[in-house]
């Protein structure tokens, strides 16, 4: 597919911005907007999602590390 963790990045913070402070979006919606066959790309976002500094993975509201959940998570920028 040719994405790097970059492009990634990239993309994430871009939705992020997008939002009012403290909203989050789904690692999906980055997924979307990288590829139309975006399922491939889930486990790479969530990674890269992981290893962001201005990034926090929350899960029902809550900050979370990414090793520790399952299930559905969010994306938000910290404050």
């Amino acid at each position: 597919m040719g994405l790097s963790d970059a492009d990634i990045e990239r993309t994430i913070l871009a939705l992020l911005a997008q939002r009012e402070a403290g909203k989050t979006i789904c690692p999906s919606e980055a997924a979307r907007a990288l590829a139309d066959d975006f399922r491939p790309l889930m486990d790479d976002v969530r990674r890269v999602a992981d290893g962001m500094e201005q990034v926090e993975i929350t899960q029902k509201g809550r900050v979370v590390a990414l090793g520790d959940v399952r299930g559905p998570i969010r994306l938000r920028l910290r404050t």
